[in-house]
């Protein structure tokens, strides 16, 4: 379902934005709509959430309840929901639909993406690189829930033993299982209308023990060919569903071959930020105009001037271990707070505070390429270790006997 489909005032040049949900994704777009001059009303049923300490304005309310919505989104000129609740998606699609309220979101497409089995099966539709189906793979296979996104309830099995010792002979059904492909990892978004679709900047994935990612980078280190190859995926499997607005798209680089691991027509988190930083291209920006564009109006490209180098990263400290983890530890944290010149660092995310003997940082660094970013991060990471007293310092990622680099 496009932009006509879900409804509009017609062509307007929002101002003040509605973002539905304040976790990891409201965050990501909270900071972004702010960068690019918007009034931010934040919308949420969880009173602590990350992106409750850098909105404008943020309500307290249940987004599955149509009812609530009038009163919430009548300040606002658009809604960009950034939430996966099921309930809470429905009710804003309907909400929105019923009374041409702007909604900068596309529920076909996400539909699709939302399910790992039926991205698969795109993938295989398409004939786009990915990996082999269990049980038509050797170990080691790597089971995630079909539904949901991130790394949450991802399992690698090594070999058939251990993998029997956890499902048996019968895996649940609503587990998606393929072989594991080790490999450094890159995302890709893509943002547009049927027909006309940009994909935008390349960045490295860096996965934690969980497979949760703790680091983005860019520029991507990834060969210009293959580069041109990712893109050309994204733009296919854009147009294979009829994407309007933008959409994530992750691979995995194995063996010199890039496969497709997953997609989701979703604002995302992480990468977004990183691009900013590494080419002041705002996707939260682009977005709203895509969706404020009178229907059959192209987007134009990408114009960005040549990227520099950017590191984001997730830390937590406490008690004198610092630990570089996945985003998902800094869920649970509470509002964040926006800072500059955290330890050196360009900007963080945060709830440090001097003294404090436990918080959590999602910080930027920068640098005229990725090098000098890598060498930035090094001193930021170096200057929080000598003034803070850490004793123990962890930056770990997969198993490397599954191939993967620690």
């Amino acid at each position: 379902m496009g932009f006509s489909e879900v409804g509009s005032r017609g062509p307007i040049r929002p101002r003040r934005l509605a973002i539905a949900g304040g976790g990891l994704q409201g965050l990501e777009a909270t900071y972004l709509a702010r960068k690019a001059g918007f009034e931010t009303l934040l919308l949420d049923r969880r009173p602590n959430v990350l992106a409750a300490g850098i909105c404008h304005r943020f309500t307290v309310l249940d987004l599955a309840d149509s009812r609530v919505l009038p009163e919430a989104l009548g300040p606002a000129d658009m809604v960009l929901p950034t939430t996966e609740n099921p309930r809470a998606l429905k009710a804003l699609v309907e909400w929105c639909g019923e009374n041409r309220f702007p909604l900068a979101f596309d529920p076909g497409a996400y539909a699709v993406s939302c399910s790992k089995g039926k991205s698969d099966a795109l993938f295989q539709e398409l004939g786009l690189p990915a990996p082999a189906p269990w049980p038509d793979c050797d170990f080691p296979v790597l089971a995630k829930p079909d539904s949901g996104s991130g790394s949450h309830g991802i399992q690698v099995f090594p070999d058939r033993s251990a993998f029997e010792a956890r499902f048996g002979s019968s895996p649940p059904p609503d587990l998606v299982i393929q072989e594991y492909l080790p490999g450094p990892s890159y995302s890709i978004e893509v943002m547009g209308r049927p027909g006309a679709y940009t994909p935008v900047q390349v960045t490295n994935l860096e996965m934690d023990t969980g497979y949760d990612c703790k680091r983005v980078s860019a520029p991507s280190t990834l060969p210009a060919y293959l580069t041109r190859v990712f893109e050309k995926m994204a733009v296919d499997l854009a147009e294979a569903v009829g994407l309007s607005g933008i959409m994530d798209v992750e691979a995995v680089l194995h063996e010199g071959r890039l496969k497709v691991l997953e997609m989701d027509a979703r604002f995302p988190s992480q990468t977004p930020m990183t691009v900013y930083h590494s080419t002041g291209f705002n996707m939260v920006e682009r977005l709203v105009g895509i969706f404020s564009a009178p229907e059959g109006k192209g987007q134009e490209g990408v114009v960005a001037p040549p990227a520099r180098g950017t590191v984001l990263e997730h830390i937590r400290y406490k008690e004198g271990l610092l630990l570089v983890g996945g985003e998902g530890m800094m869920n649970r944290a509470g509002p964040l707070n926006l800072e500059g010149d955290f330890f050196g660092a360009d900007e963080a995310l945060t709830t440090y505070a001097p003294g404090k003997d436990e918080w959590v940082a999602t910080f930027m660094v920068s640098g005229e390429d990725l090098s000098e970013a890598r060498r930035n991060r090094e001193g930021v990471v170096g200057r929080i270790r000598d003034r803070l007293g850490v004793t123990h310092y962890l930056d770990e990622g997969p198993d490397s006997s599954f191939g993967l680099i620690k």
